[in-house]
């Protein structure tokens, strides 16, 4: 495993599971400013930055009337990506 792990590799690594992942996009679409997610073995996430560094999510978000699915798609794609910090 990388030394700053994604959410996908410590997903795989059963350190986080789909719930977790699913909690994630959650918040993110309760409210799109939302910053730092505590997640288990002492991670943390900024949601909001993980989004807005992927360009398939930020692009995609900014279109008019994206589908649900599609959002929680590209969300979960956006998060999986994202490298949180060990606190």
């Amino acid at each position: 495993m990388a030394e700053q792990p994604t959410i996908g590799e410590l997903l795989r690594a059963n350190v986080f599971s789909e719930d977790d992942v699913h909690a994630a996009v959650d918040a993110y679409l309760a409210d799109p400013t939302t910053r730092w997610l505590r997640l288990p073995g002492s991670y943390a996430l900024d949601v909001a930055d993980a989004v807005a560094s992927n360009i398939a999510a930020r692009e995609t978000l900014r279109r008019p009337r994206p589908t649900e699915p599609v959002k929680r798609r590209v969300l979960r794609s956006a998060i999986l990506r994202a490298r949180p910090e060990k606190r």
